[in-house]
């Protein structure tokens, strides 16, 4: 800060705290030029986080004691402290087999943040590359993640699966992709033949090569639901 600035500030105190009030003219020229030799490296203000005024606010609210050019300067190295620790270094643009432009880079990086120039770089944002995207959108763009080739000659081991990607792929409901109200059969898995035993109680070990007429229903009207919405 320069003496106008310093002047501003001990201004801003003594109207929160008249203790600090300096009447003679010698007085308050001594009181200046002393915290400018203790705040020159001290912003008044930056554009990320520090106001010389929140401090003396803080203080003055925190501690009975007159406030003292050291206590700005003390919270103002906390300041950056807390702003550098926040900080990973990017990486610089310069070419790495020019070290020394490599360095200088790096420093005026830091400086930057130190200073309240610049924001913190963390680590998410230096390694994401932008904001995380779903991961179906991903997919999409990297297409499937099983070649074609390949899930053709799947199909046959996994006839189940193949039969629900070939509905999707028509258009047509997905009918294991609902549970069976008849037979109880879970998503994903084929209907079975529920028979009765003599005690009466119901079994399904017998797996149908269609599914039960009630699933087909169900699934329709799902994907006619979802049509509409």
């Amino acid at each position: 800060m320069d003496r106008r600035e310093v002047a501003a500030v001990l201004a801003y105190i003594g109207h929160l705290d008249p203790r600090t009030i300096r009447t003679g003219t010698g007085d308050a020229r001594d009181q200046i030029a002393q915290w400018q030799e203790l705040l020159a490296d001290v912003p008044f203000a930056t554009d990320h986080g520090w106001d010389v005024r929140q401090a003396i606010r803080t203080h003055i609210l925190d501690s009975p004691y007159p406030i003292l050019p050291v206590d700005v300067a003390r919270r103002w190295r906390a300041h950056r402290r807390d702003r550098l620790d926040r900080h990973t270094d990017p990486t610089p643009a310069a070419d790495p087999d020019d070290p020394t432009a490599w360095r200088d880079e790096l420093l005026r990086s830091r400086n930057a943040v130190a200073t309240g120039i610049a924001a913190p770089s963390t680590h998410h944002q230096i390694t994401s590359g932008g904001q995380p995207r779903d991961v179906e959108e991903r997919l999409r763009e990297i297409g499937s993640y099983i070649p074609p080739a390949v899930r053709t000659e799947l199909a046959r081991y996994r006839p189940t699966r193949a039969a629900r990607e070939a509905a999707v792929a028509e258009g047509v409901p997905d009918t294991l992709g609902v549970r069976c109200d008849w037979c109880h059969a879970p998503v994903g898995s084929p209907c079975r033949q529920r028979r009765a035993s003599p005690d009466g109680a119901a079994r399904g070990n017998v797996v149908r090569a269609t599914p039960h007429p009630s699933r087909v229903d169900l699934a329709a009207a799902r994907m006619d639901r979802h049509r509409v919405a």
